[in-house]
């Protein structure tokens, strides 16, 4: 005897248990793909990370690299020195999603006039409710 399948839940009910909404909201966070984009290039002290990114706060940046440390993107690595030394690198997994991420920050690079050009003629009123 042959059962019939379920049929599919209608795409409003997957959007809300979409697993890529998770995973997105962490690398697309404001922080996130500026730090990964840096430890693409090498590991960098913490102090390092902050003068990189200087418009970051110190506790913003600390959250952040946890977070992405939580989703196994970012290693975290403590040297036994007085103070101790505390070092971030992109995983193997964190190396595996750069490539991606980082096309689209090109597209973004490419296309951020005309994102900026549309903002304005919504904004100007052709489109603002």
């Amino acid at each position: 005897m042959k059962f019939a399948e379920p049929a599919p839940e209608p795409a409003p009910q997957r959007i809300g248990i979409c697993p890529v909404r998770d995973v997105l909201d962490r690398i697309g966070g404001k922080w996130s793909a500026l730090l990964i984009t840096a430890l693409a290039d090498r590991p960098y002290r913490f102090g390092e990370l902050r003068r990189l990114v200087p418009d970051i706060s110190q506790r913003m940046l600390t959250q952040t690299l946890r977070d992405l440390q939580r989703d196994g993107y970012v290693a975290r690595r403590v040297f036994p020195t007085t103070p101790p030394a505390v070092e971030y690198s992109l995983t193997p997994f964190g190396r595996s999603m750069f490539a991606p991420l980082s096309a689209m920050m090109r597209w973004a690079e490419l296309n951020a006039a005309e994102v900026k050009a549309a903002r304005a003629r919504f904004d100007a009123g052709s489109g603002a409710a």
